[in-house]
């Protein structure tokens, strides 16, 4: 995913996304045998969006800090 994509992914309004686009969280599955990187990836490629998720009929969307030092891999690396 390029940088032009995630703020893409990033901008969507929660006011207005289509619940029927996003990825309900409950059906992602990562296999936790598989090293950091790889597990990090295999979310990505579930999630499609890693700022919006649905969990049954409710949209998150997840936020960080801007100019926060901690990036998105980071934060995955900590669970």
């Amino acid at each position: 995913m390029t940088k032009d994509e995630l703020n893409k992914l990033k901008n969507i309004d929660i006011c207005t996304v289509d619940i029927n686009t996003l990825v309900d969280i409950r059906d992602v599955k990562i296999d936790r045998n598989l090293p950091i990187g790889q597990r990090f990836k295999q979310y990505l490629e579930q999630i499609k969006n890693p700022y919006m998720v649905r969990c049954g009929d409710m949209v998150v969307k997840m936020t960080f800090r801007e100019g926060s030092e901690v990036t998105l891999q980071e934060c995955f690396n900590r669970t």
